[in-house]
């Protein structure tokens, strides 16, 4: 196994368990190193500080193990094991309800690498080039997982390797097929596009802000922007809304949406889904129509870079719901840019309520459910982060 070698005193930040080695930190690369190829990481003086996955660009090595721990080939196996352990412990696998994140990265301590499940098929995703290079190992450690009852990978990471690293990656089932695509959240049926459809299909990560939002929606006028595939829109129905609005640039999306409504309300529901830019939406958009928003953006900064004007787009975006939400109303805000702190956006939010000359309190601050956990030596893996807002 080749060896990395870090300049000196650089090496406090995986003695406190960070998973991450910045190429800033390296004294020296050996030649003819590969893209995800297993690496030991030493220290200036040649202390073992771990072994972990080798890539080009800002994050040279994602670590997946400290000191001498070894890793092994079933270093896989013990990991997701572990990781189905949890959401088990977490009461996430039951009879009315089959999907779920089991790998979460950092958080489940496999750097690189998303896995969701929908039934018996796992959605898995590569951030790495050495989860990428893995893939087929990983696929076999997947459906090899006891009680887990996984019989379809399939592989979704031509959009989520690093561009620099020039690896091609083809979409595809890497064990199995499934024709299906119907998943169980709470009850509620949804039809998950892990083919064509953002990130792996579906956003797992809004579960639990969706049946909070159920709680509130009974007797409420409902508008649901960005709705993707319409979750808060089926949840909100089901809590008994007056009526639901569901707003999506995305066309697909809203036959998305239309489709999972008619999947949980063969009967009818008093549901219209729009077709439109949000932002215009909300300009045209009757002051006091809708007295329940939910404001579920893409992320507006996805690096540092775009951190000013993501902040700005918050803002607007918060200010314009404000404006024309019904006293009395709730707001449910997010933003799922992982470099826009809790402050930076709770900042936004607030800044938006003086522009708008609305009083507003907090009802509720949201995260990340609890099968997108974060490791505590890794801050970074925490990036949703919500409000929910009465507005007088």
């Amino acid at each position: 196994m080749k060896e990395i070698i870090l300049k000196k005193g650089k090496e406090e930040s995986l003695q406190r368990f960070h998973p991450w080695v910045f190429s800033g930190a390296i004294a020296r690369v050996p030649s003819g190193i590969e893209k995800g190829e297993w690496v030991e990481v030493r220290a200036a003086d040649g202390t073992l500080l771990g072994r972990g996955h080798y890539q080009i660009g800002s994050i040279a090595v994602r670590m997946l193990t400290f000191g001498s721990q070894p890793a092994g080939a079933d270093l896989y196996e013990e990991r997701l094991l572990n990781a189905f352990r949890l959401r088990q412990a977490l009461g996430l696998i039951r009879p009315d309800n089959d999907c779920f994140r089991l790998v979460h990265g950092e958080g489940d301590f496999l750097p690189g690498l998303v896995v969701d499940i929908y039934g018996d098929t796992a959605v898995m995703q590569a951030h790495s080039p050495g989860m990428h290079r893995e893939r087929s190992a990983i696929a076999d450690a997947l459906v090899g997982l006891p009680d887990a009852k996984i019989r379809n990978v399939y592989y979704k990471s031509e959009t989520t390797l690093p561009f620099m690293a020039r690896l091609d990656p083809q979409n595809g089932y890497l064990i199995g097929r499934y024709d299906g695509n119907i998943a169980l959240e709470n009850g509620l049926q949804f039809n998950i596009d892990w083919l064509k459809g953002q990130k792996t299909g579906f956003f797992l990560d809004q579960r639990d802000n969706r049946a909070l939002l159920e709680r509130y929606a009974a007797g409420r006028e409902v508008l649901n922007m960005f709705c993707y595939t319409g979750g808060f829109s089926v949840y909100a129905l089901r809590g008994g809304a007056r009526r639901v609005v569901s707003v999506d640039s995305s066309s697909k999306a809203i036959a998305l949406t239309e489709a999972n409504v008619e999947l949980n309300f063969p009967q009818g529901a008093p549901h219209e889904a729009v077709a439109t830019d949000a932002f215009k939406y909300l300009d045209n958009l009757k002051e006091g129509e809708f007295d329940l928003i939910v404001l579920d953006p893409p992320a507006f900064a996805k690096h540092k870079s775009a951190l000013r004007n993501g902040l700005v787009g918050y803002r607007r975006l918060n200010a314009k719901a404000f404006e024309r939400i019904r006293k009395g109303g709730i707001l449910f805000t997010f933003s799922c840019s992982q470099v826009v702190s809790r402050e930076a956006f709770r900042l936004a939010v607030f800044s938006a309520a003086v522009q708008s000359g609305r009083k507003v309190r907090i009802l509720h601050q949201l995260t990340q459910p609890a099968d997108h956990p974060v490791d505590i030596a890794h801050p970074e893996g925490e990036y949703l982060k919500g409000l929910v807002l009465y507005v007088e």
